[in-house]
């Protein structure tokens, strides 16, 4: 007996594909744009030299090895962009499954207080300084490293208090647990804002917690790109258990889905990934709202087509807004956390007055 192919189903595969090709094509173009000119024929030339090790070249080894050229694209643009794809697809992944986890649509990474967690730790570093605390290993940790101990505090604090009382982990404790969380990091993280006396430092403070990739490099990349194909290869796995989620409590457990554990799993999952994303550049908003709203508007709420394509378009989203953070002003960097605000959140009241901010129905 033939199958049948459903024609959504065809046209959203070779959209993911598309959207690969877009996500490929976004990153070796964006490398060419900056203060510095670069044609995409140069950067390609100059990644294919270097991705082949020396085994494939077009043109002379001197340009595809060292000089300026190689320094702007090889050393300081790939890395930032790439730095922007990859955050992009986690947080954008990460929204998706919160989304679903916590059956939430308006739901986010940020939800459980993981960024305000973040930004107490880094705050904690740079204001009142890891070594007047801390000797040893400890004090000479960077400010990475104190906003990932922060958000998983934060994350650690959220699940303690939805198990207080007993009863059933609901999205309702969790997203409450979340609001308690981040205004209680908040309000310290502004209490030492306001008791700090350096300016210089209160600059830093204020750079990183708008978000950036301006500190990108290749040796950065390791963690937030294992972790990135990690997650998703995670979560392509349980894509079943994820829609399931969807049709709501009483359905899951009627299907046979112990919901209990899978969203304890999955919120610890998310937690991590999202920690890690806000670790490495800082805080970037709306980037899990809104990308996932997008891509159900047209894709539908199937994660065997909304996952793959939300984390594609958040990585290609990022990229191009971090472009958007270097040129929009000559000489002068934007925080990419505004970039991303001054999208994102046009567009997300848009979708409030659309009232398209439903789940829909699963294919």
């Amino acid at each position: 007996m033939k199958k049948h192919i459903n024609p959504k189903h065809a046209i959203l595969s070779l959209t993911i594909i598309v959207f690969i090709g877009a996500f490929i094509l976004s990153i070796l173009t964006a490398v060419t744009i900056g203060a510095v000119k670069v044609s995409l024929a140069d950067v390609y030339r100059i990644v294919l030299y270097q991705v082949s090790f020396g085994s494939i070249k077009i043109g002379e080894e001197s340009f595809l090895s060292s000089g300026t050229m190689y320094e702007i694209v090889w050393n300081l643009r790939m890395p930032r962009v790439i730095m922007g794809a990859i955050i992009g697809v986690l947080l954008a992944m990460c929204g998706v499954v919160m989304q679903a986890t916590v059956q939430n649509p308006l739901a986010d990474p940020y939800i459980l207080g993981i960024s305000s967690g973040a930004s107490l730790g880094a705050t904690f570093s740079i204001m009142i300084g890891a070594s007047a605390v801390f000797t040893g290993v400890l004090a000479i940790m960077g400010t990475a490293f104190w906003a990932f101990i922060g958000a998983l505090g934060a994350m650690a604090l959220v699940l303690l208090l939805t198990h207080m009382g007993g009863g059933r982990v609901t999205s309702a404790k969790l997203v409450l647990a979340g609001c308690v969380v981040g205004s209680l990091c908040s309000a310290f993280t502004n209490m030492m804002i306001y008791i700090g006396k350096d300016a210089e430092n209160m600059k830093s403070v204020t750079y990183w917690l708008l978000g950036s990739m301006v500190s990108a490099r290749w040796y950065k990349l390791l963690l937030p790109g294992i972790c990135a194909v990690a997650g998703m290869l995670f979560f392509l796995t349980q894509l079943r258990t994820l829609n399931t989620l969807l049709l709501g409590d009483e359905a899951a457990m009627t299907l046979g889905v112990d919901l209990a554990k899978w969203q304890r799993i999955y919120m610890i999952m998310t937690s991590l990934l999202s920690a890690i994303a806000v670790c490495t550049c800082g805080i970037v908003g709306f980037v899990g709202l809104m990308i996932p709203h997008i891509v159900r508007g047209f894709a539908g709420s199937d994660h065997r087509f909304s996952l793959p394509l939300a984390s594609l378009s958040g990585g290609i989203f990022l990229i191009w807004a971090d472009v958007l953070a270097r040129v929009i002003i000559k000489n002068t960097e934007i925080p990419l956390g505004i970039i991303t605000s001054a999208i994102g959140a046009p567009i997300f009241v848009y979708m409030m007055v659309r009232k398209s901010y439903g789940f829909g129905g699963n294919d």
